[in-house]
């Protein structure tokens, strides 16, 4: 088929795909060609030796194929001077839909992971409230519960992209410190309902137990407005390096705030000026003055497939795939561009004209 005849979406090769739907190119019937033709042809297949025998029963805890080690975070690497502390990247450039699997969901620890014994971990709240409560995760896991879908985000996530010299890199290198979950557990509000928050209260300061004492303190409208008592992420209990047994979780904030290892909120009038909320996560001006709680991450996306440092390894159509998310509310509307925004169009495929040799 002509060039011609490919309806196009925008300019520099972005094809519109409800046409080539229409026209039976979809991306899939584009791929399977050589296979349909191979059967019609009356060629037999060869039974591989995978399929002449047993495999393996099965499993307590599932595990993914060994042919696909390659869909692995990448972490940092280690500073001694600074044990337990750093992170690891989704690899967003290798994964389909928005859900970001449990073993692939990004890391950010500034003491390591606590291994956390959950008959002994409690849940204090203390401060400006009529009652101080403490939990078990036992009692935790009595209350009604609700779940909803989250993006969490770094707030130094594509922060290479910031300095004079950006760094040429994949989405995972540069964009991999967001991914997204189904989060589970208890509204905040419920516990401090519960507690009886004093009128001249302001905030909530949120401890972590591990070695760092991670702490941030929530405005408490903040608080009492969406603000989670994470206990579970797709479906499963959270894992230690996302915060087990328990976690805040700050929907649209950045994700320091969502503090791992929760263990105690404490109301108060002002913020605690914890180190995270002082020397740490806050934006430095060019006049060199900080600005603090600035709290909202802001609208992004990324495209991840085809993106930095992979290859094209055939000729043809490849559809483009991306994110979009923010922190101040829905996505209704995604566009791409490849002519550097002079022209956009809706989520589409993209012809590559690639020279032969």
């Amino acid at each position: 088929m002509s060039n011609d005849k490919l309806e196009k979406a925008a300019d520099n090769g972005l094809i519109n795909r409800r046409h080539l739907l229409g026209l039976g190119l979809g991306a899939a019937g584009t791929l399977a060609t050589s296979s349909v033709m191979a059967a019609e042809s009356g060629l037999s297949l060869e039974i591989p030796s995978w399929s002449k025998q047993p495999g393996i029963g099965p499993s307590a805890y599932g595990k993914p194929s060994s042919y696909t080690r390659d869909i692995a975070r990448t972490p940092a690497n280690p500073n001694p001077l600074y044990p337990g502390g750093g992170s690891s990247r989704s690899p967003l450039h290798l994964l389909q839909g928005t859900i970001t699997p449990n073993s692939l969901h990004f890391e950010r620890h500034h003491s390591g992971i606590p291994d956390i014994n959950p008959a002994s971990h409690r849940l204090l709240i203390n401060g400006l409230v009529r009652q101080a409560l403490s939990f078990s995760y036992e009692d935790l896991l009595s209350y009604p519960m609700v779940s909803k879908f989250y993006f969490l985000e770094c707030s130094g996530n594509s922060g290479t992209l910031w300095g004079n010299n950006p760094a040429d890199g994949s989405a995972q290198s540069i964009h991999g410190l967001v991914s997204c979950a189904q989060w589970t557990g208890i509204p905040l509000s419920t516990l401090l309902d519960e507690a009886g928050v004093l009128p001249e209260a302001r905030r909530v300061s949120a401890v972590g137990a591990d070695a760092a004492s991670m702490g941030r303190s929530v405005p408490l409208n903040k608080a009492l407005d969406d603000v989670l008592i994470a206990l579970y992420q797709n479906g499963e209990p959270v894992r230690p390096e996302q915060g087990y047994p328990m976690r805040l979780l700050v929907p649209g904030w950045e994700g320091n705030i969502s503090v791992k290892w929760l263990t105690q909120l404490k109301l108060s009038e002002q913020p605690s000026q914890f180190r995270d909320e002082t020397s740490k996560y806050t934006d430095t001006r060019e006049d060199r003055l900080s600005l603090q709680f600035t709290y909202p991450m802001g609208t992004k996306s990324v495209i991840t497939s085809p993106s930095g440092l992979m290859a094209l390894k055939r000729h043809g159509l490849y559809q483009v795939n991306g994110i979009a998310w923010s922190g101040a509310g829905a996505i209704r509307r995604v566009e791409v561009s490849a002519d550097g925004g002079r022209s956009w169009a809706m989520p589409c495929l993209i012809l590559i004209r690639m020279k032969k040799p």
